[in-house]
């Protein structure tokens, strides 16, 4: 590896550090939100929480999205750049239905009167869901990015030049740790949600 290339990586390294930093402080926001809600419940004993059916079909769609850019990613370093693509392809569908499911959700809870001024525990769930939408928003923004790259390379030389580019390669890597954060975090959420469901 030429100097030159050592020197941007070192450039742009900085990135990396970044984005565990946001990680962390997502976590951090997210742990507050769990201990006031467990305070609240520590005051009121019992604080009843729903949760819409269609929240476990986002669960799965989620983590499988996780799997098909775990796979994406393989394929990518093996120089099998179609099914590379493919995946991605499936990566990015998955994470939009992953966002509808959750509206579809919200949808459902106001259809059933509860609602954040209505219901304490509905309002805990739209919370932490509406957060975690956020987030998830941010990764298809970042994840666009990259399909939108991935996807103009038309030819095999191209896809080659793109995987082996440091910059693309930190650019991928960084999405990818983000997107099983953002898999993860829905999974906590998600767990924390059922064990207080009525």
């Amino acid at each position: 590896m030429s100097i030159r290339t050592n020197k941007l990586i070192k450039r742009r390294e900085p990135f990396t550090f970044m984005l565990y930093l946001g990680i962390l402080g997502s976590i951090i926001l997210f742990l507050a939100i769990f201990l006031i809600f467990l305070k609240k419940e520590y005051i009121n004993q019992d604080i009843p929480m729903v949760i819409p059916k269609i929240f476990w079909l986002s669960t799965l769609v989620i983590v499988f999205s996780s799997i098909s850019f775990y796979l994406s990613k393989k394929y990518l370093e093996n120089q099998n750049f179609q099914k590379s693509k493919t995946y991605l392809a499936i990566t990015f569908f998955m994470g939009l239905l992953f966002l509808v499911f959750q509206l579809v959700g919200w949808y459902n809870l106001a259809n059933e009167g509860k609602t954040i001024s209505t219901h304490t525990g509905a309002s805990f769930l739209i919370i932490l869901s509406g957060l975690h939408i956020l987030h998830t928003f941010g990764g298809i923004v970042a994840l666009s990015r990259v399909v939108s790259k991935v996807f103009s390379n038309k030819t095999y030389v191209d896809s080659f030049v793109y995987s082996v580019n440091p910059p693309n390669q930190l650019s991928i890597r960084l999405v990818y740790i983000y997107w099983h954060f953002i898999d993860i975090l829905w999974l906590v959420i998600f767990v924390f949600l059922l064990y207080h469901a009525t």
